[in-house]
């Protein structure tokens, strides 16, 4: 920095002031020092930056599965907000495995960044407690932390999936099916939750064929829209707890030659061209991240105050496939 400072003609201080942002530097100054920076190929030095202030600059993310749509999407908006707070992200999958997810988590913590966004695989984020003693800013998206206290940013899913299932009831039906994800997963647990709420509030029946919650692969969708089909009380229609699950029925369903009303929880690409357009309960996933990631840098920044949890709607774009009227 020192030959920043001579080639520019300004003060030491004054090229640390334009080099990591701080004010009291006039804009036609911190252009002179930009340009020798630039001019002369200087590269702040990070881990001095570390020893001075005791912090990396890097915040770590871990999440299900990167090449999740949903998950990718939460990523960019997360990094988009560390980019503008001169911080870079690293990322995780867990895979929906907890030992995974405490192995990646402690992995970032062990490389020292200074915060954590963690969408849980764990029953028990108790592992947590000595990384949030020693100072990282912890906050949880899409699904709550369990047994610790700490910052969590949500959707409203059982409010979602009831807006689904009686966009779906007030077209006319009355047999409709649930394909969902495994119900350990927090969210697949409120979006049944949301499902049995509709049928119930619309005095409708569920049969047990009518209900499937797994691990979604595509067989087992497949399967499970047989049975829903085949049994004395058909379904009509049918909605789906998240995006892969909704593509896997679809390719089931145009496999089978079947028609059935379609909602499914989370926008996916392209579900837009499909004819009929794909009905869908989005989450603004790009909020969901932002948001988590800006209550991280405000903690970062000082803010002691109690854990805050913000719940955001989910929205019910209709398409065409959740308007089609049951037969007959």
């Amino acid at each position: 920095m020192e030959d920043v400072a001579a080639y520019a003609g300004v003060a030491l201080k004054t090229v640390s002031r334009v080099v990591n942002d701080e004010p009291g530097v006039t804009p036609s100054t911190a252009e002179r020092v930009r340009a020798a920076i630039e001019q002369l190929g200087f590269r702040r030095n990070d881990s001095a930056r570390v020893l001075r202030k005791g912090q990396t600059a890097s915040i770590g993310l871990v999440m299900e599965d990167i090449g999740d749509p949903f998950y990718s999407s939460l990523s960019r908006a997360v990094e988009d907000v560390a980019r503008a707070h001169g911080y870079v992200l690293f990322t995780g999958s867990s895979d929906e495995d907890p030992t995974r997810e405490r192995e990646i988590a402690l992995a970032f913590c062990a490389r020292r960044v200074d915060g954590l966004i963690v969408i849980p695989a764990s029953d028990d984020h108790t592992y947590l407690l000595p990384e949030i003693a020693a100072g990282i800013a912890t906050v949880f998206v899409d699904r709550p932390a369990r047994m610790i206290e700490a910052d969590t940013v949500l959707t409203d899913n059982s409010g979602g999936a009831r807006d689904g299932v009686a966009h779906l009831i007030r077209t006319g039906h009355q047999r409709i099916g649930f394909i969902g994800d495994s119900p350990r997963i927090y969210t697949s647990m409120l979006r049944h939750r949301g499902y049995r709420e509709a049928m119930e509030a619309a005095g409708l029946r569920v049969e047990d064929a009518w209900v499937t919650q797994s691990a979604p692969t595509p067989s087992g969708v497949e399967t499970a829209l047989r049975r829903m089909l085949g049994g004395p009380a058909p379904v009509t229609a049918v909605f789906c707890g998240n995006n892969r699950i909704s593509v896997a029925a679809l390719r089931a369903l145009a496999a089978m030659g079947q028609a059935l009303a379609f909602v499914g929880f989370d926008d996916f690409e392209l579900a837009d061209m499909l004819n009929p357009g794909v009905t869908v309960v989005a989450q603004d996933v790009a909020r969901l991240g932002r948001l988590a990631a800006e209550l991280l840098f405000r903690r970062l920044a000082g803010d002691r105050g109690p854990a805050e949890r913000t719940e955001l709607p989910a929205r019910l774009i209709p398409r065409g496939s959740g308007e089609v009227a049951p037969a007959g």
